[in-house]
This record gives C-alpha cells, sequence and structure tokens, in this order.
C-alpha cells in the first residue's frame, strides 16, 4: 500500500438460507446509503431461498446485474421501488474459501449475518467452517470484531438456543428478526427496515430506516 492509500475496510454481509432477504437487501441498501464498502457472501442454501421469494436466480458471473436487481426491489417484491449503486460491493463466492475474509490479516469492521439460519448459527457455533460465510464469522469472533447475528426462525428448540448462547458468550450480537409496531408502521416495507436499522444500530452504522422512540406515547404513529 502506498503512502496516503487509504485502506479499503469493508462490513461483510453473509446472507444464509433462512426466509427473510428482504431483511438483507435492506441493511445493503442502508451500508450502500451510508457510504460504507461491503464485501458481500451468499451461500448456497441462500440463492435457493431468493430464487423463491424473489424470483432471481443469483449468480456469480452476472452477480452485479442480480445484486442491482435485488436491491431494487420493495418488501411487497415490487420492481425498482429502489435505486441502488452497487460499486460499492465487493462479492466473494461463498465456496471460495482462499477468499479475502477467509484471513484475520484481511481488514474488515466486522460482519453481518442477515438473515441468518439454524444451520448457519450452528455452524458459526461450533466452529465448522464449511464455506466463506462461516469461516468468515469465525475470523470475526477471533479477531474481536463486531459479529451480528440475524436469526430468522420460530420456534426456537433448545440446541438452537444454546448454540446462540455460545455465539453470545464468544462476542457476538444476537439479533432476531423481530419487527416492532411502536415505529408506526403502515407497510411491510417499514418492518424489514425497523430490524435492518436495529441491526445497523448494533455496530453504530447510521441511518433513517425507522423513527427513533423518544419517549412520547403516540410519537412514533407516523413512520419515516
Amino acid at each position: 500500500m502506498n503512502v496516503g492509500e487509504t485502506r479499503r475496510t469493508p462490513w461483510i454481509v453473509g446472507v444464509s438460507g433462512a426466509s427473510g432477504t428482504p431483511y438483507a437487501a435492506a441493511v445493503l441498501r442502508a451500508l450502500l446509503e451510508a457510504g460504507q464498502a461491503v464485501d458481500l457472501v451468499v451461500s448456497r442454501a441462500s440463492r435457493l431461498t431468493l430464487l423463491d421469494e424473489t424470483g432471481i436466480s443469483f449468480r456469480d458471473a452476472h452477480w452485479q446485474d442480480d445484486l442491482r436487481q435485488w436491491l431494487s426491489l420493495g418488501a411487497d417484491g415490487k420492481p425498482d421501488a429502489f435505486e441502488v449503486d452497487v460499486t460499492g460491493v465487493r462479492y466473494w463466492s461463498a465456496g471460495d474459501l482462499a477468499a479475502g475474509p477467509s484471513s484475520g490479516s484481511y481488514p474488515a469492521k466486522g460482519m453481518l449475518i442477515v438473515p441468518a439460519s439454524t444451520a448457519c448459527v450452528a455452524g458459526v457455533a461450533l466452529g465448522l467452517s464449511k464455506d466463506l460465510l462461516q469461516r468468515a464469522a469465525s475470523v470475526t469472533l477471533k479477531e474481536g470484531r463486531p459479529l451480528v447475528v440475524v436469526v430468522r426462525e420460530t420456534p426456537l428448540h433448545g440446541q438452537t438456543l444454546r448454540h446462540l448462547v455460545t455465539l453470545d458468550d464468544a462476542g457476538a450480537t444476537v439479533l432476531p428478526a423481530s419487527p416492532a409496531f411502536y415505529a408506526g408502521a403502515t407497510h411491510i416495507q417499514h418492518l424489514v427496515d425497523f430490524v435492518a436499522g436495529r441491526t445497523l444500530d448494533a455496530v453504530g452504522v447510521p441511518h433513517r430506516l425507522y423513527r427513533r422512540w423518544e419517549g412520547e406515547l403516540g410519537g412514533g404513529s407516523r413512520p419515516l
């Protein structure tokens, strides 16, 4: 690196196979809007979920076009709801265990797994590193960087709960995808944006995704 050159230090966003691809899209849009660099890892299972929930086939060779199409969708599935510049994104294939995020020496601010399936939770908690998503999460923990796990499953059985406690003990933030209604949601996108906003709150990234509680009853009756 040349003297005076600014090192790119991204947030790693991992998308696992749980239902809830609109949560990932909202987080990605907000990170890019905040001027943050993003490294994206999309698991094999999440491609099936994305295809089922949006009709989009996410392809390694055409990831920029597919990502742009995905991020343009609203939570209701309507196209062109958002216009997003994806030039701040670097994509890594989930099968590439030699990718940058697989190493602790690779510069990163932290990692957000959104949504996180119970299989992904188990893999990270047990340190399996079966793909790049799990390996990057393990690296994030061992390097002491922020890791947010947006688990999307219900009900949760005992083994998953124990895995989540393991992640909490390791320093991760366990953030269930639980929308709130006090912010005056009137549309499905508002509920999705609340979860995305809380995800970014956990790592200190500024956003305007939801109206914050100000201690006044009825103050959240009108969303942003």
